[in-house]
């Protein structure tokens, strides 16, 4: 039975769309399959890994309704390798999908669909919005580097969202610098509403959000975060626990105010970083009057020093910060001045954008 008959273009699309959370190992091998589901007149593409659901959908001529699954890997490599602008018929036989376009002929193997495991509905009252991809896309960019990476503390490997009083506010730390930033974007009768995405969700939906002004219909609930936009759904499972208070963490009274060109300490930065400690990372900043020196070291002895010319008039320091910590902020910015905000060689330094109060910065000092 033939299942849909379009072009190989059109199929390719919604499935790279959502083949990006399939593992390539699977403790259930369904879990490995793409689910397609054939309605009336559309053809929808369903990826899951249980935390993460994607689902791309397709128009196409009218046709009968079916549902199957198939290797997601497989046949997104066969249409690959397809040429462009191709057709493409898929069609079904003996729990098989055929595969066919010009003169090449695929036979998979399919798995039965009600086996595929679906998001079961969100629990409870949810906080529903939209905004430009744009901005939400810009928003995670600014922030979601800073998340944990498999730290048992579980609550750090994601990225918390809090929506009140007509704004947006992302975070993350990774418990050794903390990212922050917010927009008003959020009409002000929405309550609100405060979840905590996976790292792989955030990272999911960085790639396939646009820069423009199309919107994304966000639906936050008690434990589930779900996204729409164009043909494109992502439904997401929350991570249950309770996420540091970021305002506690923001330094408020440090006493040095430096004022530099984003461009020139991330350029010092990355000179000095490579005669760091590849282990430590380990830099040294050492505030003096109208100047900012920036040195490493190694165990071979190397060294590296960068010195800036800078306005500044107070008190001497001398601090060390991982370096990776610094350009990682520096990397995601995209003006022209960034002002850090240091206390002793004990306090955390404050990066913020001069007449700015949406993006914040934190990262802890080190002993080097």
């Amino acid at each position: 039975m033939t299942l849909v008959k379009v072009s190989r273009e059109s199929l390719l699309k919604p499935l790279q769309s959502v083949a990006g959370i399939i593992e390539r190992r699977q403790t259930l091998p369904i879990l490995s399959n793409v689910l397609l589901v054939r309605s009336a007149t559309k053809l929808q593409f369903v990826a899951s890994d249980i935390e993460i659901e994607i689902s791309a959908s397709i128009e196409v001529d009218a046709g009968e309704e079916r549902t199957l699954t198939v290797g997601a890997r497989k046949l997104l490599d066969i249409l690959r390798a397809l040429p462009e602008g191709v057709d493409v018929v898929f069609a079904t036989q003996d729990k098989r999908l055929l595969i066919r376009s010009a003169k090449s002929r695929f036979n998979l193997q399919t798995l039965a669909a009600d086996d595929f495991p679906r998001m079961a509905p969100p629990e409870g009252d949810a906080v529903r919005f939209s905004l430009p991809q744009g901005v939400l896309k810009s928003l995670f960019a600014l922030v979601q580097y800073a998340m944990a990476q498999q730290d048992i503390r579980y609550y750090l490997n994601g990225l918390l969202v809090v929506v009140e009083g007509g704004e947006l506010k992302v975070v993350a730390t990774d418990g050794h610098r903390l990212a922050f930033a917010t927009r008003r974007v959020v009409p002000l009768e929405v309550g609100r509403q405060e979840v905590i995405l996976p790292r792989k969700t955030v990272l999911e939906l960085t790639r396939l959000l646009t820069d423009g002004d199309d919107p994304v219909e966000i639906q936050l609930s008690s434990n589930q975060a779900r996204f729409e936009f164009g043909e494109t759904v992502v439904v997401s499972k929350l991570i249950d626990g309770k996420f540091p208070d970021y305002n506690r963490v923001i330094p408020k009274q440090q006493n040095r105010i430096i004022t530099v060109k984003r461009a020139i300490i991330q350029q010092a930065l990355q000179r000095a970083a490579i005669l760091t400690n590849d282990k430590f990372r380990g830099v040294r900043w050492i505030l003096s009057e109208n100047s900012l020196r920036v040195s490493c070291s190694n165990t071979e002895q190397e060294e590296a020093q960068e010195e800036l010319e800078i306005e500044y008039s107070g008190e001497a320091l001398d601090v060390g910060f991982n370096v990776s910590y610094l350009l990682d902020v520096l990397n995601h910015l995209t003006v022209d001045e960034v002002q850090w905000a240091l206390g002793d060689a004990n306090s955390s330094a404050l990066l913020t954008i001069p007449g700015q109060d949406d993006f914040k910065y934190v990262v802890m000092p080190m002993r080097i």
